[in-house]
């Protein structure tokens, strides 16, 4: 994709955060969006905030695979096709220590990994049938590491790594673009949860442009801000017993 210009984007994840700054920036670029999340209220209420026309709600629930069919039928009605699918939904639970209920872990993974395996079950299929296709999904760079007490966040983003990765390398023949976000620090109501110091933490805006720019290059990764996600990258090759050295006085 060269330009989000008159493209019909989907954005799962839509209602809050960096999927609403998200649709915003790219409504007032000329896309044509579909806002979906759980909350049917807040999404209307994006709605009526976007630039152009055409853009449609269509509430779904990520956990629910026939809810994700059942939304993007609705999307159909209204778009003649759907040329890039966002998912941006999240569920986040502070890295504080605490322990986790084990039903609070298991629906997180099922929002935050199984969501995506939902939507890319229902999308590929459209996408093979019309020919090109645009898959992204956000992970973090909390999934470079296993970060102390940041499970199981980090661990879902992680597994979001790997599936993008895969999923790029078998999507590629079929004219299926697949790409893959890591935000560092966003402010948004999910890291507004966080009683520690968040280091190069940007605004969602900001990190909209990062991500449009992203959507219209070559590159598999989003990331940003760099001068953050570097540091991170820079902990993702250091081998074990080093990496291990730091994320003790992490710890501490």
């Amino acid at each position: 994709m060269q330009d989000v210009k008159g493209k019909y984007i989907w954005i799962l994840g839509a209602s809050s955060g960096i999927g609403a700054a998200l649709a915003k920036e790219l409504a007032s670029s000329g896309a044509i969006i579909a806002l979906s999340a759980r909350r049917a209220d807040k999404l209307n209420e994006l709605r009526a905030t976007l630039a152009g026309e055409g853009h449609i709600v269509a509430p779904l629930d990520v956990a629910d695979h026939a809810s994700i069919q059942n939304a993007q039928s609705e999307i159909l009605k209204s778009f003649p096709q759907i040329d890039s699918a966002l998912f941006m939904a999240a569920m986040y639970s502070p890295h504080d220590g605490k322990t986790k209920k084990i039903e609070r872990i298991h629906e997180m993974l099922h929002v935050n990994l199984g969501g995506a395996f939902n939507m890319v079950d229902v999308v590929k299929p459209q996408f093979e049938s019309q020919g090109h296709g645009q898959i992204v999904i956000c992970a973090s760079v909390a999934g470079y590491r296993g970060l102390p007490t940041g499970q199981p966040y980090c661990a879902a983003k992680a597994a979001l790594l790997n599936l993008s990765e895969s999923l790029k390398v078998e999507l590629e023949p079929k004219n299926i673009d697949v790409k893959v976000i890591c935000p560092g620090f966003v402010k948004t109501p999910l890291t507004d949860k966080n009683d520690f110091p968040m280091p190069m933490i940007i605004e969602a805006e900001d990190s909209a442009i990062a991500i449009k720019k992203g959507l219209c290059s070559r590159a598999f990764e989003i990331h940003f801000p760099k001068r953050f996600t570097y540091i991170m990258k820079l902990l993702h090759i250091l081998p074990h017993w080093l990496y291990f050295v730091v994320a003790r006085k992490m710890r501490g």
